[in-house]
């Protein structure tokens, strides 16, 4: 039996940990920008890639095509390369689960104005308020209360700028 980062262990000594599949875009500009989404939790503020969770039936590419369309009105066309791969346990980071495994995908397009077709009150369900374009020097040199996540975001984009798309995906951490 396969015991991979998506499979679950059947041990009667560790429990069943039930983990929330999500899919993320890593949407760069020809100005190698990144697009990132402020997210507005109870006690703290964070800026995230775009994305979310993969519905029962769908497939990966699938859940990153709708979810991106939603939340910033970009049509991901054909199949972005996997590139970074997190898994995150910690009870209350996805509700209902015990915590979270994101895929990303490397997204590239031109510049636009994020308009997804989520109402502004939809976003704000989501905890999504707002969207900006960052380059990567701007991330490691923000000293704002805001964070990134992934929290190393900085340098995660920094390599894949200059090593390109990796053979499989990397695995990082929170």
């Amino acid at each position: 039996m396969s015991t991979g980062p998506h499979t679950e262990r059947p041990d009667a000594a560790m429990p069943s940990v039930r983990l929330r599949h999500a899919v993320r875009a890593i949407v760069l500009d020809e100005e190698d920008r990144v697009l990132l989404c402020r997210c507005v939790l109870p006690d703290e503020v964070v800026w995230i890639t775009p994305g979310g969770g993969v519905e029962p039936g769908e497939t990966p590419y699938a859940a990153l095509r709708r979810e991106i369309r939603e939340e910033v009105g970009l049509a991901v066309e054909g199949t972005p390369p996997p590139v970074w791969h997190q898994v995150i346990v910690a009870p209350g980071h996805a509700e209902g689960y015990d915590g979270v495994v994101n895929d990303y995908y490397l997204v590239r397009t031109r510049a636009f104005r994020p308009n997804g077709t989520l109402s502004d009150r939809e976003l704000a369900a989501e905890h999504l308020t707002g969207f900006r374009w960052w380059r990567p020097g701007e991330i490691e040199d923000h000293r704002g209360p805001e964070l990134f996540g992934p929290c190393d975001m900085a340098a995660l984009l920094s390599a894949l700028l200059r090593d390109g798309v990796p053979d499989a995906p990397l695995l990082i951490g929170p």
